[in-house]
């Protein structure tokens, strides 16, 4: 028998991961220096925000795009244009980072936390429609670690009530589902470009829409109140500066030219894992996908082990044998800073996740068939291991 390598033995993989973000690359440095020389480096003076907000909405099959400072604000902008204020109810899932919570804070308004489906770990119909009120304006479903959630129900479960849809798609950069691009399906949607993200600049965020009028509201907000081609001091409405800088704007205009290709590698990985824990016959698996997806941009693969896993010494056995794994959010309802300022319905399906599932982050996912091979070859040693599963 193998003797793991938290007990001493050789570990699985040796050899360090990818680094995330990749170094810059040339295009990248290139047109970094041409902002810093131009002296342009905001985004009321130089074109590659406006050029960057085109082709990414483009891209992703949405007639506008506004950029800004964060995905978090992203989320806030665009609740507030589609009509989300004080006192109003926003649908949200219980697996999810805290943002989605705080975003809606921001406007005032009650986050409600609803459950997820217990396989595929996204909002449904079913578990959003026990969280409907008469104050309920707005359900956000989380494309969750890159894979679309099942748009079509809640569309229409929206369409049903009148509710905006506002699409968190901060971790499914070229994700599509059922053949078209996330963000556009929903009222809006909002991407991040923060340190962990699929296209980064450190921070930023983007919004995507196909309404002429939340557009304009969106661009509105971003820009202190004014309106497009209007006067400096003139401020039509209640705005912030949250605009992106160039600069930002320069590292992430190139990575629209490889994202499809990274998409790809990271989808390699994950099919590689999918077959090789299936072979391995193991308790544990990859969260599968909702039905409708037909791209997901795999932002994290996740694993769900069998009930009872031993979390913390599968997590250390893991990371000795050189395949670190994160445990994931905790139910959103349950955090302590937002009790008292969120309503939070039963939530197992999210309770389930939290107590089985683990992480491995972009960095691994870009390691190609050898790094898929190590992660099969770790879990099969660990979830092996009768201390994965105590009994009693």
């Amino acid at each position: 028998m193998t003797t793991l390598a938290i007990d001493g033995g050789a570990p699985v993989r040796t050899a360090p991961w990818p680094a995330w973000p990749p170094p810059a690359s040339d295009e990248q440095r290139k047109l970094l220096a041409e902002v810093v020389d131009s002296g342009h480096w905001g985004a009321t003076s130089g074109p590659l925000c406006e050029l960057l907000a085109a082709e990414f909405a483009g891209r992703h099959g949405a007639k506008h795009g506004i950029v800004l400072t964060n995905g978090t604000l992203a989320l806030f902008v665009a609740l507030r244009a589609a009509g989300v204020r004080p006192g109003d109810e926003v649908v949200v899932p219980a697996y999810t980072f805290v943002a989605c919570a705080t975003a809606v804070l921001l406007l005032g308004a009650v986050p409600v936390v609803a459950d997820v489906d217990p396989g595929h770990l996204h909002l449904t119909a079913a578990t959003v429609r026990p969280a409907l009120t008469e104050r309920t304006r707005a359900v956000m479903p989380v494309h969750l670690a890159g894979s679309p959630a099942p748009l079509d129900e809640l569309l229409a479960l929206a369409a049903e009530h009148g509710l905006a849809v506002v699409e968190d798609s901060a971790q499914a950069h070229g994700a599509s589902y059922r053949g078209r691009p996330v963000g556009s399906h929903g009222t809006a949607g909002t991407f991040s470009f923060q340190s962990s993200k699929a296209m980064t600049a450190g921070e930023g965020g983007l919004i995507v829409t196909n309404d002429d009028d939340l557009a304009a509201r969106v661009w509105s907000a971003c820009n202190v109140g004014r309106v497009r081609d209007g006067a400096w001091y003139h401020h039509a409405d209640v705005g912030w500066n949250l605009r992106m800088t160039e600069l930002q704007a320069a590292l992430l205009l190139p990575w629209l030219e490889r994202l499809d290709d990274e998409v790809a590698a990271r989808d390699a990985f994950a099919r590689r894992v999918v077959d090789g824990l299936a072979a391995a016959e193991r308790p544990v698996a990859v969260v599968p996908q909702p039905a409708g997806t037909t791209a997901d941009s795999r932002h994290l693969l996740m694993l769900r082990a069998a009930p009872g896993v031993d979390r913390d010494w599968v997590s250390r056995a893991l990371e000795a044998e050189g395949v670190p794994v994160d445990a994931g959010y905790p139910p959103l309802g349950g955090l302590e800073p937002l009790r008292g300022l969120v309503r939070a319905l039963p939530a197992p399906g999210a309770e389930g996740a939290a107590a089985t599932v683990f992480w491995l982050r972009q960095p691994q996912l870009m390691a190609g068939p050898d790094g898929a091979d190590h992660v099969v070859a770790a879990a099969e040693r660990v979830f092996g291991d009768d201390r994965a599963f105590p009994r009693g």
